[in-house]
């Protein structure tokens, strides 16, 4: 079996992107259609940065369900453990066009049925990151599912990742939220969170060193926090913090996936055992692209990947 350089297990959906810009649902007309959920866009993303990627998800047998296996599928994502169910429908989402942290309504069914018979033993022990995202976290079945696998994968010396992208609308209670972060945290995953995740999570504006000395506590060694246009901070457990600036660009066109798109880099350049500051610069140069480009990235990205 070929080592899998990245597992990405949560979920998979069907984005409707807004069409019209800057202006909330209630206002928005049109929808445009993307392959959307922040695990699917960094298997895609890191698969075309040249990385074995394989994505653990569940869409319906429908019309959705077929779009995305196609998409992932075109990219060359490895959907062998993507589940079909004929009792559930494909999850949708729709977002607003927004050039900061977008509106949206999910309508969940399929995604969050994640079962262990997904994900074997031989999976994980042939795994060198194990990603998820706090969505996918926030329902059962799959809570529970990624949770007992992150324990086993955490046991056989595989390397954690989180994307904290917590919002309150998906979890049944804040203290659950908590509960099941902490139990991740536990297993010390690379940990991506962004100011506004921040703020919905603690709803209450914390300096920087206690959002970083909170995760430290609960047994995390990397904790990479994104600050939109002003960059990015990355805190290493007993070495200090290393920022660096977010690079300019002329005009946001859609901020969904920027944040996937810089996680993708930056485990893409960890996976290459670069030094700390080069994996947030990969990281970055990804994160600039994306927000110059709706819904997905350019074809052209695997260019970044010479620049290793």
């Amino acid at each position: 079996m070929d080592t899998i350089d990245i597992l990405c297990v949560g979920e998979v959906l069907v984005d409707f992107i807004g069409h019209q810009e800057s202006v909330l649902i209630n206002e928005t007309r049109d929808y445009h259609r993307y392959l959307g959920g922040s695990p699917t866009n960094v298997a895609m993303n890191s698969t075309r940065l040249g990385l074995n990627t394989t994505l653990v998800a569940t869409v319906g047998n429908d019309g959705f369900g077929s779009y995305i296996l196609d998409r992932l599928s075109s990219v060359g994502v490895n959907t062998n453990h993507v589940n079909v169910l004929e009792d559930k429908s494909t999850s949708v989402i729709f977002v607003s066009r927004s050039d900061g942290t977008p509106d949206f309504i999910p309508y969940r069914e399929a995604d969050c049925c994640i079962y262990e018979e997904q994900i074997s033993e031989q999976i994980l022990s042939n795994t060198k990151i194990y990603h998820t995202t706090c969505f996918a976290l926030s329902k059962n079945p799959a809570q529970k599912t990624i949770l007992k696998k992150a324990q086993e994968a955490y046991n056989l010396g595989c390397q954690l990742s989180i994307d904290i992208n917590y919002a309150k609308k998906l979890w049944n209670s804040q203290e659950e939220a908590f509960q099941v972060i902490k139990t991740y945290c536990s297993f010390n995953p690379l940990i991506k969170i962004s100011e506004d995740d921040m703020l919905r999570l603690f709803e209450k504006e914390l300096p920087h060193s206690a959002i970083f000395d909170f995760f430290h506590n609960e047994g995390v060694d990397i904790v990479c926090l994104t600050l939109g246009s002003k960059g990015v901070k990355l805190s290493q457990k007993g070495k200090g913090i290393i920022q660096m600036p977010a690079i300019k660009i002329d005009k946001v066109i859609d901020s969904t996936g920027a944040g996937d798109a810089f996680w993708s880099g930056f485990l893409f350049a960890y996976i290459k055992e670069k030094p700390m500051h080069e994996c947030l610069d990969i990281a970055l140069k990804l994160a600039a692209l994306k927000l110059q480009n709706v819904g997905r990235l350019p074809d052209n990205i695997n260019i970044l990947s010479q620049l290793l």
